[in-house]
C-alpha cells in the first residue's frame, strides 16, 4: 500500500508540473498588461477606466477597488521583473483618491476631485496588503507608512458591537464582513512582520478569533457578514472570503508556530475546493478567485503539497481558454472590466512564479 500511495502522490506531482511547465504565463501577462494600458488607462489625468465601454463608466474614473486589484498586480509583476517600476503608476492614481478627512486619513471609493464619496474599509486593506507585500521586497519606507496610516483608519471601524470585528463601510453600522476583517488581519499580520510590534499581532489574533467564531460556516467556509446589532448572519459564501481567513491561517502559523492556525488553513483549503470548484472552474469573480489562490499558494509555500494547488491551475486555464476575446481581454461579458484583467494578471504571475522555482 506504501508504495501505491507514493506512485500516485508522484504521478499527480509530475502531472502538475507538466501542465505548469507548458504554459506560458509571461505572455499571457504581458497581453494583458498592455491591454489595461491601452483600453482602460487615462494617460493625461494619470486614472485608470472601470471598464473598456464608455457609456458603462458613465463619464466616471474607476472606482478605488479595482485599482487596489491592478496595485497587487503591479506587485507580482515586479516580483517577476525586479527592474520595472509597475506599482508606480497605480500608486499615482492611488494617491487621487486619498482624504484627510476626520477620524483619519485613507483612500475614498472615488477620485476626490470628482466626487466625495464613501470609505470603505476593505478597499484600503487590499491597498495596504499589496503594499506590504511589496514593502518585504523592496523596503522601500513609504510603503510601510502608508500601510501604517490605512491601519490607523482601519481601527476607526473596529468596535465591540457584535463582539469585535471591523465594519465594512465607514459610518455605515449594519455589518461586520469577512471581506473586511480577513484582510483587516493581514494587513496587522504584515505590519507586524516588518515592525515586530506586539500590538500589531495581538489585532490581528483578537480579529481572527472574532471572525472564526462569527463568520466560520459549518460546510467549511465563511459566511459573508454578521448584520449588526440583529446578529443575523448574511450567509452568502465567496472565494475571496475563505482566501483571507486561509492566509490569515498560514501567516499566524508561520509567526507562532502554533498547529491550529495550521490546521485551520488546511481545512480552509479543502472546504474552498469542495465548495466552489465546480465543473472545472470556480465562480465567475476572477478578483474574488485571485484572493483565493493567494491562501492557496502560502498554504502550498507552507505545506508543499502541490495536489493542492491543481484547481487553481486549472480555473485559470479555464478562464485564458474559455472566456478570452480576440483581443486577449479577458471576461464572460461582453464589457471588459480593468478588475478582471487585473486579477488574471496576479494569478498568472502568482503561477509563472511557482513554475520558476520548480
Amino acid at each position: 500500500m506504501r508504495r501505491i500511495s507514493f506512485t500516485l502522490v508522484f504521478s499527480c506531482v509530475a502531472a502538475i508540473s507538466a501542465v505548469a511547465q507548458s504554459i506560458n504565463y509571461t505572455t499571457r501577462i504581458q497581453a494583458l498588461n498592455k491591454n489595461i494600458y491601452s483600453k482602460l488607462y487615462d494617460a493625461k489625468a494619470n486614472l485608470y477606466l472601470e471598464t473598456n465601454n464608455v457609456e458603462a463608466n458613465k463619464g466616471n474614473h474607476s472606482f478605488l477597488w479595482p485599482l487596489t486589484a491592478l496595485l497587487q498586480a503591479a506587485n507580482e509583476m515586479e516580483v517577476l521583473e525586479p527592474r520595472k517600476q509597475y506599482i508606480a503608476p497605480v500608486m499615482k492614481a492611488i494617491e487621487q483618491y486619498y482624504t484627510d478627512r476626520a477620524p483619519a486619513p485613507g483612500y475614498q471609493a472615488m477620485v476626490v476631485k470628482e466626487k466625495t464619496d464613501p470609505r470603505f474599509y476593505d478597499d484600503n486593506e487590499w491597498i495596504a496588503i499589496a503594499l506590504m507585500d511589496a514593502y518585504a521586497r523592496t523596503h522601500k519606507k513609504e510603503y510601510l507608512e502608508t500601510s501604517k496610516m490605512i491601519y490607523r483608519f482601519l481601527l476607526t471601524g473596529y468596535n465591540q458591537v457584535g463582539g469585535g470585528g471591523f465594519y465594512w463601510e465607514e459610518g455605515n453600522l449594519k455589518s461586520k464582513n469577512t471581506c473586511s476583517n480577513g484582510p483587516g488581519i493581514l494587513v496587522a499580520l504584515r505590519l507586524y512582520q516588518a515592525t515586530k510590534e506586539k500590538a500589531y499581532l495581538d489585532t490581528a489574533i483578537k480579529v481572527y478569533n472574532w471572525t472564526k467564531q462569527n463568520l466560520l460556516a459549518p460546510n467549511g467556509v465563511y459566511f459573508d457578514a454578521l448584520r449588526v446589532p440583529s446578529l443575523k448572519i448574511d450567509s452568502a459564501f465567496y472565494t475571496y472570503n475563505a482566501g483571507t481567513m486561509l492566509q490569515s491561517g498560514v501567516v499566524l502559523y508561520n509567526i507562532t508556530k502554533d498547529n491550529k492556525y495550521l490546521n485551520d488553513a488546511r481545512s480552509v483549503a479543502v472546504a474552498s475546493e469542495k465548495v466552489f470548484f465546480k465543473d472545472g472552474h470556480l465562480p465567475g469573480n476572477y478578483w474574488f478567485n485571485a484572493v483565493l489562490a493567494r491562501g492557496i499558494i502560502a498554504l502550498y509555500h507552507t505545506d508543499k503539497n502541490r495536489k493542492q494547488l491543481q484547481f487553481i491551475i486549472d480555473d485559470a486555464e479555464y478562464v485564458w481558454n474559455n472566456e478570452r476575446d480576440e483581443q486577449n481581454l479577458l471576461g464572460k461579458q461582453k464589457i471588459k472590466s480593468l478588475i478582471d484583467q487585473s486579477a488574471m494578471i496576479e494569478t498568472y504571475a502568482r503561477l509563472q512564479k511557482l513554475m520558476l522555482k520548480q
